[in-house]
């Protein structure tokens, strides 16, 4: 079995959802060496998050973005973690629902997502900054 781990920092994206398969697949070329195993893909950060979805169509990102910030609005009059402004709580609460991790499987050296999938950052925060993450490949 292999194992390849890298670390990356994304450039600060603005709030929304923004396709970044092309550079999950940058930073590790490795996966070519691996005919079967699976990639995961892990934010740290509490106040952004990672999905599958559509990759053609950039409305459906901006959908996401519109739904979302309906279901947890910033004027949520019962929320107490403000510290950071009115962007802050609800910014946790997405990164937990949409969670910190994707995992996808690699197949003959190459990520196994269907034709219109991609790998999302979901950007939570007006001022979110560079976001890191850390990407481990394994498979034989």
């Amino acid at each position: 079995m292999k194992f390849f781990q890298k670390h990356i920092s994304l450039q600060p994206y603005r709030r929304g959802f923004h396709l970044i398969t092309d550079e999950v697949e940058a930073a590790i070329p490795e996966i070519k060496e691996i005919q079967q195993g699976t990639l995961q893909v892990f934010i740290q950060h509490t106040s952004a998050g990672l999905t599958i979805n559509e990759n053609a169509d950039p409305t459906v990102r901006k959908d996401f973005e519109t739904f979302i910030n309906d279901m947890i609005s910033e004027s949520y009059p019962r929320f107490i973690h403000t510290y950071e402004g009115p962007d802050d709580m609800p910014a946790h609460i997405k990164s937990s629902l949409f969670g910190c991790t994707v995992n996808i499987p690699i197949s003959r050296g190459k990520l196994a997502l269907g034709t219109w999938q991609g790998i999302y950052l979901g950007e939570f925060r007006n001022y979110g900054g560079a976001r890191k993450l850390v990407i481990t490949a394994m498979g034989n």
